[in-house]
């Protein structure tokens, strides 16, 4: 059996295994047996906030995922549908043991997913992961007696609309700005426009009619090309679109031209910079950011770490850098100075606040840095030789570096979750890059004896 925790979370088609009725209970039991210890607490019962996104499966994972904890005695609060970011601060404004949010994010409505938030508002680490995991998967099965406590709801969205607001210079106001808001008919359908009017702005909003089943459907994160096509149609400023949970954004610029996280990264940093609140001159960024940036950052003077996919390994690198933004091009970006994880909506409120400060249309910011030409490939392997092992792999590698000499670069990983080889090459000549990655390939195709039949 492999492991149940991804790169965010546990996640899989509701009512196939791990989505199972009985699993879930488990893990919530398992969980409760976990995290209270990584918690200093003086008396009463434990607590957990649990939110979810609009998916219509959310509601009965719940109810089993609380018969769990209910075993391990715990209060539950339940938030109901609200942002996962929402979920990581008020676990630390309330002063909880731990948070669950009920949701797989960006994935189509199949899916479903729970992921946990420690008592300071982060992502588990592995090695509680794996503690949880042990007792899930272990030989001895987990017994206990599944009861359900009862719920107690509290809507807390106010008190997070305010805290978002409070990041925001003092003053500021988006009166009469035009915004368009894709809201992915998810956790962020009524915050989001909320927030957006209170500071003056005039909003049109689609993807704000969630019905259990149209989450991530055609909007949202993944799918902006409506939100970008009517953007520029109303005249707006801008278009932001958030994914189903709301921990990641994209925008459009007032063109119609679509904007991901390394421009919103490519405008915040420098913009901090600039400010004096960019700690160390840093950012962290994971492999999949283009070259083109890392390349724009460092001739502004801000020094690039990078790291492998997943928002963990990016907030791991800030914390060990003490950096205070870092992201992904997925429109995942973490404002440490405000909040341990990536959050959206906050995300959208910061970017705009540097853009409409320095005064200038979203279109400039776009065109600001040169983003490099980028080949994709990948492979299906059946199992995963160590790359170095692979007869001349790693010289042909070498010579290809040296031939794009500090203007471009080859990045190869198997992937963490599928049976996958996964290549990138990113250079000034596509034509030369396609090349290459078609040489590697080929090569690995011959050499490794690992591609699935």
């Amino acid at each position: 059996m492999g492991k149940l925790f991804g790169t965010d979370g546990i996640r899989g088609i509701t009512w196939d295994y791990p989505f199972t009725p009985d699993f879930i209970r488990k893990i919530g039991y398992a969980a409760s047996l976990v995290l209270p210890k990584y918690k200093k607490r003086s008396s009463g019962k434990p607590v957990v906030l649990i939110g979810m996104d609009s998916r219509a499966s959310g509601r009965l994972i719940k109810k089993y995922l609380v018969e769990g904890l209910g075993a391990g005695k715990f209060k539950v609060v339940d938030l109901g549908i609200i942002p996962t970011p929402a979920v990581s601060y008020l676990v630390k404004r309330e002063n909880a043991d731990f948070g669950i949010v009920i949701s797989a994010s960006h994935n189509p409505p199949e899916f479903n997913g729970i992921k946990f938030f420690s008592a300071d508002g982060l992502k588990l680490s592995e090695a509680i992961e794996e503690k949880i995991e042990k007792l899930l998967l272990g030989k001895k099965s987990l017994s206990f007696n599944p009861s359900h406590p009862g719920l107690h709801k509290k809507d807390f969205t106010r008190d997070y609309e305010e805290f978002l607001k409070s990041t925001l210079p003092e003053g500021f106001s988006l009166k009469g700005v035009k915004i368009l808001l894709d809201c992915a008919n998810g956790a962020a359908y009524k915050i989001a426009p909320r927030i957006f009017r209170d500071l003056g702005a005039k909003v049109k909003v689609i993807g704000d009619k969630p019905n259990g089943k149209n989450i991530n459907m055609g909007c949202g994160a993944l799918h902006t090309v409506k939100m970008a096509a009517a953007a520029a149609k109303w005249g707006a400023f801008c278009g932001i679109s958030f994914d189903g949970d709301a921990d990641r954004c994209m925008f459009a610029d007032e063109k119609g031209a679509q904007l991901d996280g390394d421009d919103i990264i490519s405008i915040a940093a420098p913009y901090l910079k600039e400010r004096g609140r960019l700690t160390n001159n840093g950012v962290s960024l994971t492999f999949m950011s283009n070259y083109g940036l890392l390349k724009y950052l460092r001739g502004m003077g801000v020094s690039v770490i990078q790291v492998p996919v997943g928002d963990k390994n990016v907030t791991d690198a800030m914390e060990k850098g003490d950096l205070k933004i870092g992201g992904e091009s997925s429109g995942h970006i973490i404002f440490r100075e405000f909040a341990p994880t990536g959050d959206g909506v906050l995300t959208a409120l910061q970017t705009l606040a540097a853009v409409l400060d320095m005064g200038k249309p979203f279109s400039w910011f776009r065109r600001h840095w040169s983003r490099y030409p980028q080949v994709l490939g990948s492979l299906k392997v059946a199992h995963k030789p160590p790359l170095h092992s692979v007869s001349g792999f790693h010289d042909k590698i070498s010579r290809f570096e040296n031939d794009l000499k500090g203007n471009g670069r080859i990045f190869i990983r198997y992937s963490g979750t599928e049976p996958l080889l996964r290549l990138l090459v990113e250079g000034e000549s596509r034509a030369e890059i396609k090349a290459i990655a078609e040489d590697l390939l080929e090569h690995y195709k011959k050499h490794s004896g690992a591609l699935a039949v």
